[in-house]
This record gives C-alpha cells, structure tokens and sequence, in this order.
C-alpha cells in the first residue's frame, strides 16, 4: 500500500472513532487500539487485493475488525468461520447491527456447511 492513507482505510478510522459510526450505535462501544490496527490490516489486505493470514486473542473484536472494512468496501468477500455458533453469530447479530451502524447497503448470500452441512457442487 501506499504511503498516502486510501480511502478505506479512512472510513474504517473514521467508524471505529470515538465519535464514528460504532460508537453513535452502540453506547457501550470502546475504542481498541489492537481492534484498530486489525481492521487497517485487513482494509490493506482489501485495496491490495492480498489475502491476510491474521490471528488475535479473545477481546479484541475480531469480528467487527474485519466485517467493518469489508462492508465499507463494497467488495464481494467469502467469510469463513469454524463453527454453527459463530455463524449464527455473524449471521443474527452482528451484520445487521453494523449494516445498521455503517447505513452500509449490503447482499448477504449464505451457503452454511461444515460436518453436518458439507458443500456439493
């Protein structure tokens, strides 16, 4: 990426902002400075057309880290998760408060598999 700061990565410092898009929807919302630099990360990895390998520890807001700049984007994205729960997760909970939060217009195409639901073409 380049030195100059894209526009994506603008917003995404502008949502996660104390006084962005997350924090006016969310009264209890904190900024995290870990959550920040996951979210520019994958905002990076987004206008570089890069895949990003990212790993993070329990609290710093994986999820909205990297569903933030991919909604903002406006690109087409694949989400894998490990598990039924956090499907349910990203499905129920999470995307519609940040379509919410973000006035972001979103598509939201599922095809869930895993042991009990495997892929056929």
């Amino acid at each position: 990426m380049s030195a100059v700061r894209s526009c994506l990565a603008e917003a995404v410092a502008r949502a996660f902002g104390s006084g962005g898009a997350l924090a006016q929807a969310d009264v209890s919302y904190t900024e995290r400075a870990v959550q920040q630099q996951f979210a520019q990360a994958v905002a990076a990895a987004i206008d570089d057309s890069e895949a990003l390998v990212a790993e993070a520890g329990t609290g710093v807001g994986k999820t909205f880290a990297y569903l933030v700049p991919l909604l903002l984007s406006g690109k087409r994205a694949l989400v894998s998760t490990a598990t039924k729960s956090l499907q349910d997760q990203l499905f129920l909970r999470d995307l519609p408060r940040l379509v919410d939060a973000l006035g972001a217009p979103v598509r939201v195409e599922t095809r869930m598999s895993g042991a009990a639901l495997p892929i056929r073409p």
